[in-house]
């Protein structure tokens, strides 16, 4: 029977996850966290098989357990598999869970029986990654083949939600800069506006 740790801020979901795992005989569920300091307080003394998490908790990113987690057993070859299930569907989130490891990223539109699979599936070495957000990883990595290096940065931190504003004091240069540059990025993407480069 393997084990599985839940790091979910919404209780209904925590507890219906918890429930049917718990239900199916085949799991585990060694302890759940509604927030990073509770999942680090829980991860310091114990382990699980899989690490299942939210992106986003409250005003934290889930993801940001995986690289703590990683330094806490540095020495140890023998880190958990770690899972999203999220409503979070867009590129940014789960480029940025991929690159920080994640074997599972499925959406919360599929059942828990979707979701166990997909864990199964991990348990075997393979990686899941939802179709809908796998069809925007692939389109936005024909896209950055298109842009320059500055062009890349700001296309990133236009899907991450940052204002031109924003971008320009990040980037450390002028506003102007900013708009002229996106202008480039809409002629090569094909786009007409922010809104649609963010839905890309």
């Amino acid at each position: 029977m393997k084990s599985v740790f839940l790091i979910e801020d919404h209780p209904i979901v925590r507890d219906s996850l918890a429930s049917y795992l718990e239900e199916t005989g085949r799991w585990r569920v060694t302890g759940s966290a509604s927030s990073l300091e509770q999942a680090k307080e829980y991860l310091t003394k114990n382990t699980a098989d899989i690490i299942l998490l939210d992106i986003q908790l409250n005003d934290e990113l889930g993801l940001n357990i995986i690289p703590w987690l990683k330094q806490q057993h540095e020495n140890d070859s023998q880190l958990p598999i770690f899972a999203v299930f999220t409503s979070y569907n867009d590129f940014v989130y789960a480029s940025a869970a991929l690159v920080k490891g994640v074997s599972v990223y499925m959406c919360k539109h599929h059942s828990v029986s979707d979701l166990e699979k997909a864990l199964c599936d991990a348990l075997e070495g393979k990686t899941y990654i939802d179709s809908c957000v796998q069809s925007k990883l692939d389109n936005a990595a024909n896209i950055l083949s298109l842009l320059t290096k500055r062009e890349k940065e700001i296309f990133a931190m236009v899907k991450s939600g940052f204002s031109n504003k924003e971008i320009a004091k990040h980037l450390n240069i002028s506003y102007r800069t900013v708009e002229n540059i996106l202008c480039c990025v809409y002629d090569k993407v094909g786009v007409k506006s922010r809104h649609e480069l963010q839905n890309i």
